[in-house]
C-alpha cells in the first residue's frame, strides 16, 4: 500500500474518533439533564399535600325536627241568619276586626214586627178570656156549695179557666218567639275576630242555610301539622329515652314557625293537643299548636314549617358535613394521626345539625379529621395539615 494512502486513512480514523467523542459528550449531557428533571420531579412529588383539618367536637346537642304546617283560626265561626228574609244592610267593613255581638247584617224586620204585634194581641185576648173564666169560677164556688147551681156548671167553668191559663202560656211563648225572630233580623258576630268577605249582597233573600260571611279569632292562631306515627312514638318517649316532652300542652319546649318566605316568626308557640287517632291513609297524626299573633299579621290558610327540639343527644360527636364522604351508601372520614398519616375510617352517621354531622360510631373525641381536601388523600398517605377555616369555601 502506498504511503500517501495510509496517511489519509489514519487522518480519517482520527476524525471518526473525534466525532464519536462529541456524540458521546452530547448524550452524557442529555442524560444528566434528564436526571436533573427526574430529581426535581421527585422532589416535588415528595412534598405532602396540604389539607385543612379540624378536631372532632363532643358536646350535648339539641336535635330539631320540622313539619309542614297550615295556619287556621283559633276559633272559626260561620255567620248564618236564623230567619228567612231580604237583606237590607251590611253593617261591617270586610276584613276588619269585629267584636262579639256586633251587628254585621240586617234583614227586613217589618214582617217579623207584624208577627210580634199579632202575637201580643192574641196574648191580650187570652188574658181577657182567662180573667173572665177566673171570675166565673170564683162566683160558682159558693153557689155550688149552696146547691144554687149544679156541680157540673162549676166543673165546666173550672175547665174553662184551666184552658184560659194554657192559652195565656201559649200566647206568651208566641210573643217570645216572635220577639226572638225580630231580634234575629240583626245578624250579630258570635265571636271577636277578623270578619271575612261577605258572601251575599244587599237585596238577596237569605235563609238559615245561607252563609253570610265568616269570622276567625286569629290571636292566638292555630297551626296544624302532621307528624308520622314513628315520630309520634319517638317524641312521646316510647322509643328513645333522650326525647323531650313536646306533645303535652304544658310542655316547656317552644315551637318555632318558619314562614313561607323563609323568615322565622318572632313569637314562639306551644302544642295544644294531638288528634285522637292516626290517619290510616297517610300514617300521620295531626298536632295542633298555637302562636301569639299581635297585630293579626298571620291569617288562616297560610303555610309554613313548624320546628321544635325533639331530642337531646348527650356527648354527641360532631364533624363538619364536608368532612364526611358518601360512597355507595356507606360513609367515610379521613382521620389524620399524630404522624400526619391519613387513615380512612368507615363511620356511622346520625342526624345533621346545621353545618355539622353527628357521628354515632367510628370516631373518638379529639380525632383530627380532614374537612377540606379529602379528594387529595388516601389511606396511608402523609399530609401537611393546616387549621380548618369554615368560611374559606375552598
Amino acid at each position: 500500500m502506498a504511503p500517501g494512502i495510509g496517511a489519509k486513512e489514519s487522518g480519517l480514523d482520527k476524525m471518526g474518533h473525534v466525532v464519536r467523542l462529541d456524540l458521546l459528550l452530547i448524550a452524557l449531557i442529555f442524560l444528566s439533564c434528564a436526571g436533573c428533571g427526574q430529581k426535581a420531579s421527585s422532589a416535588q412529588q415528595a412534598q405532602p399535600p396540604q389539607v385543612e383539618v379540624t378536631g372532632v367536637v363532643q358536646k350535648d346537642v339539641s336535635i330539631y325536627s320540622e313539619w309542614v304546617a297550615t295556619l287556621d283560626g283559633y276559633v272559626n265561626a260561620q255567620i248564618q241568619p236564623q230567619v228567612t228574609g231580604y237583606l237590607i244592610k251590611q253593617d261591617y267593613r270586610e276584613g276588619s276586626f269585629v267584636h262579639e255581638g256586633d251587628v254585621l247584617f240586617e234583614i227586613d224586620p217589618r214582617p217579623f214586627q207584624a208577627v210580634l204585634d199579632q202575637a201580643k194581641a192574641q196574648l191580650a185576648q187570652a188574658d181577657a178570656q182567662l180573667g173572665n173564666a177566673s171570675i166565673n169560677v170564683k162566683r160558682d164556688i159558693p153557689e155550688a156549695q149552696a146547691n144554687a147551681i149544679p156541680q157540673s156548671q162549676l166543673d165546666a167553668d173550672t175547665q174553662t179557666e184551666l184552658a184560659g191559663k194554657a192559652a195565656v202560656e201559649a200566647g206568651q211563648a208566641a210573643v217570645e218567639q216572635a220577639s226572638l225572630n225580630l231580634g234575629f233580623t240583626k245578624v250579630r258576630s258570635l265571636i271577636s275576630g277578623i270578619a271575612g268577605i261577605a258572601q251575599v249582597q244587599v237585596g238577596n233573600l237569605v235563609t238559615p242555610t245561607t252563609v253570610l260571611t265568616g269570622v276567625s279569632q286569629v290571636n292566638p292562631i292555630k297551626a296544624y301539622f302532621p307528624i308520622s306515627g314513628d315520630d309520634y312514638l319517638r317524641i312521646s318517649g316510647k322509643i328513645s329515652p333522650g326525647t323531650v316532652d313536646l306533645l303535652s300542652d304544658s310542655s316547656p319546649i317552644p315551637l318555632q314557625l318558619i314562614l313561607s318566605n323563609g323568615t322565622t316568626y318572632a313569637h314562639a308557640g306551644k302544642v295544644l293537643f294531638a288528634d285522637r287517632q292516626v290517619d290510616q291513609q297517610t300514617g300521620t297524626i295531626r298536632i295542633a299548636g298555637a302562636f301569639p299573633n299581635p297585630g293579626n299579621i298571620l291569617r288562616p290558610g297560610q303555610y309554613g314549617r313548624v320546628r321544635a327540639v325533639t331530642e337531646v343527644r348527650k356527648g354527641a360527636l360532631l364533624v363538619p358535613q364536608r368532612a364526611v364522604t358518601e360512597l355507595q351508601g356507606s360513609y367515610e372520614v379521613a382521620v389524620v394521626g399524630p404522624d400526619n398519616k391519613v387513615s380512612v375510617r368507615s363511620v356511622q352517621v346520625g342526624p345533621r345539625v346545621d353545618t355539622m354531622w353527628i357521628i354515632n360510631k367510628g370516631l373518638n373525641a379529639g380525632d383530627r379529621v380532614v374537612a377540606e381536601g379529602t379528594s387529595k388523600v388516601r389511606s396511608g398517605s402523609v399530609v401537611a395539615p393546616v387549621p380548618f377555616n369554615p368560611g374559606s369555601g375552598s
